[in-house]
């Protein structure tokens, strides 16, 4: 079953357009995660946070996933970290357009 990671935390930039040029690399390397169908990225520069929604095949891969980019995170001296993993109801998801595709 498809699931949401769904995963925010205090950033104090850049964002817009300066945080597409710092973290393409990144961007690119998360396509390659196991079971990731999509993320969509996330931030709030009034209030200084990021963060992101992906969408995993299954909840192995966006435990995993939260994993490794909660220590990349640590790494990086981020803390305060929210995250929350919460299957699709694909079929009411399906009437509203969700992109479900995998």
């Amino acid at each position: 079953m498809a699931v949401i990671l769904q995963i925010h935390f205090p950033f104090p930039g850049p964002f817009g357009e300066a945080m597409v040029e710092a973290l393409t690399p990144l961007a690119q390397g998360i396509n390659d995660e196991p079971g990731l169908r999509w993320k969509v990225w996330t931030e709030s520069p009034e209030r200084h946070l990021a963060g992101g929604v992906y969408l995993f095949d299954d909840a192995e891969s966006a435990e995993a996933y939260l994993d490794k980019h909660s220590a990349r995170l640590a790494d990086m001296g981020v803390e305060g970290i929210q995250a929350q993993i919460l299957e699709v109801n694909e079929g009411l998801s399906a009437i509203n357009h969700g992109p479900l595709g995998g």
